[in-house]
């Protein structure tokens, strides 16, 4: 069963996950990155392009999700380093560091409250994400386009391309397509016919959609609703 809740950290979701048999769903392209903690391992989920398919038993986990650009600077580590990946904390920091924050999940009232306040004290001590990070995500979340966005912003193509990839993992086009992405699927949760969510979510008809969620999940818009 899978809950989440808002975080004190600012943009971040704690959440936790006791999948069942006979396996987990997989998890898709969001923008975000998390920490997580299974069975006393601490781990980070790096920015996804495509569905991630969960392997081994079906475990608990908790997690501290992110907001789209915001853990790079939590982390010390460029998002691109780490697309598409699951790595052990201890390949990114130093091993005292990840003890401490082991003992510190360890000793709190449950792993998700554990890995919150761990992140908060971090942050305080961390600089804050880049504020033009968040309007870049709210206007591609918009339907703005990339060429506009980079006016808005005062940034040349290139730039805002770089600044992306340290940031998101990946360049503006690809993170407008996951965030497009998600607008389609919140709109098909609620019973929108694919139709309407296609127009709504900001694609040229219901087939680009068709494509669209194929590619970035290998599935149809149906199974991943089932």
């Amino acid at each position: 069963m899978y809950a989440e809740r808002p975080s004190r950290l600012t943009g971040a979701v704690v959440w936790t996950n006791t999948p069942s048999p006979p396996g987990a769903r997989p998890v898709l392209p969001d923008g975000c990155m998390d920490l997580l903690w299974s069975e006393g391992r601490l781990l980070v989920a790096g920015p996804d392009t495509h569905a991630y398919a969960p392997e081994g038993p079906a475990v608990p986990w908790a997690g501290l999700r992110f907001h789209p650009g915001t853990a790079p600077a939590f982390l010390g580590v460029p998002a691109n380093e780490l697309r598409d990946c699951r790595v052990e904390l201890a390949d990114l920091w130093p091993a005292a560091e990840v003890r401490r924050l082991r003992d510190g999940v360890e000793s709190a009232p449950d792993p998700a409250t554990g890995l919150e306040e761990a992140a908060l004290r971090r942050a305080a001590e961390s600089f804050p994400p880049d504020p033009l990070l968040r309007r870049l995500v709210t206007a591609l979340d918009a339907g703005r386009s990339v060429a506009a966005t980079a006016d808005e912003l005062g940034l040349g193509e290139r730039q805002l391309h770089r600044r992306a990839l340290t940031a998101f993992g990946y360049g503006p086009k690809t993170l407008a397509r996951i965030l497009r992405l998600q607008r389609a699927l919140a709109l098909a949760r609620t019973g929108t016919p694919f139709a309407v969510t296609a127009t709504g979510a900001g694609y040229a008809d219901q087939a680009h959609l068709a494509r669209d969620v194929r590619q970035l999940t290998g599935m149809t818009l149906t199974d991943l609703l089932a």
